[in-house]
């Protein structure tokens, strides 16, 4: 790592290992755990890898012009495919491969030990209190908190187009923690070219206290089959108030103006790998609730807002199937065969992906 040419060398080869189709995990099973049960020492090493990889190179800046850094990888791949992976079949494992991506390229390129952490915000979710003084927020041993107010009322260009997020109280730029000086470099929005900017929250308690509370999360697991779950998932509109625990977690951080709230550049806040990690523990354990007809169980349409959202009317689309082929572009490497990954290849975490939830 200390000459430029194994630097190179190891950032070239990290995607090679990036789990993918189940080459067979036998007892190597990363165990994720939630974020308040992980030791001082273990935060530290976690946000610190996340620092590591904001200052590696990047290997897509030749599709995505804003790119600085392996984290930035995500970020601009993100932004491009939102438009085919979000309120459609593939959501769920699209990002539960682009998570497993990134914890792979954490340990791989930077010498993390430990695995990808996950924000059981249930637990947060219960009062203004609660949620402020949530442990993911600590300056010291988290990820920093909310930034200053910032009145959006007139504001055009905010996260959800013309409409604003209830019950905002930031805004701004985050004063503490350890990303309170990193720099963004793409977003906010459908935005790949440079863009530097500072991290911003903008939370909104009250939307949280009904997007992410445990009786939703319930209601959500109780789906008697796929469909009904992605969509309980999802969210059955695409205004606020028909948000679930997806938009939730998204808008209750990043409100009108905070990088997470952005449906594309959300992935700029490093919390949303924390927030997504929670979502796919969530699956996992709905599929495991009836495994032997869950495991392969696959639903929805290959085209943004086709049935059974149809926000916008009647679109053309096919269901998928586990033979599905979700594009990664150039996220998992350049080489052939690295782009597509099918669905059935992510079906199981234990077998496919090697991890666990504690």
């Amino acid at each position: 790592m200390m000459r430029l040419t194994l630097q190179l060398a190891l950032v070239l080869l990290g995607s090679s290992v990036t789990p993918v189709a189940g080459g067979g995990c036998g007892n190597n099973i990363l165990v994720r755990k939630e974020w308040r049960t992980l030791s001082t020492t273990q935060k530290a090493a976690y946000i610190n890898a996340v620092k590591c990889l904001q200052s590696k190179p990047g290997q897509t800046q030749h599709l995505y012009p804003g790119v600085r850094s392996r984290f930035d990888d995500y970020v601009g791949t993100h932004i491009n495919i939102t438009d085919l992976y979000h309120f459609s079949g593939p959501f769920h494992p699209w990002h539960r491969q682009m998570v497993a991506a990134y914890e792979s390229d954490l340990r791989s390129l930077c010498g993390y030990t430990g695995t990808q952490p996950y924000w059981d915000w249930t637990l947060d979710a219960d009062s203004e209190i609660a949620w402020v003084n949530s442990p993911v927020f600590d300056p010291v041993t988290g990820f920093g908190g909310n930034g200053p107010y910032v009145n959006t009322t007139l504001m055009d260009g905010t996260n959800l187009g013309p409409e604003k997020v209830p019950g905002k109280t930031g805004g701004g730029c985050v004063p503490d923690g350890p990303f309170a000086n990193v720099t963004v470099s793409m977003g906010t929005g459908k935005i790949t070219t440079y863009n530097p900017h500072c991290l911003k929250r903008d939370f909104s308690p009250f939307l949280v206290s009904w997007t992410l509370n445990s009786s939703l999360v319930n209601w959500v697991l109780q789906a008697p089959d796929f469909a009904n779950f992605d969509i309980r998932s999802q969210g059955d509109g695409i205004s606020v108030w028909d948000m679930s625990y997806h938009g939730g977690g998204h808008a209750g951080v990043g409100g009108d103006t905070g990088d997470i709230g952005n449906p594309y550049s959300s992935p700029g806040d490093p919390l949303f790998y924390l927030h997504h990690a929670n979502m796919d523990r969530l699956w996992d354990q709905w599929q495991r609730l009836d495994w032997p007809n869950r495991k392969d169980d696959i639903a929805g349409p290959d085209v943004q807002f086709a049935y059974p959202w149809d926000f916008f009317g009647p679109i053309p689309y096919n269901n998928v199937t586990l033979n599905y082929k979700m594009d990664f572009i150039e996220l998992l490497g350049n080489q052939p065969g690295k782009r597509y990954v099918k669905i059935k290849q992510v079906m199981d975490i234990t077998k496919d992906l090697c991890y666990t939830y504690a």
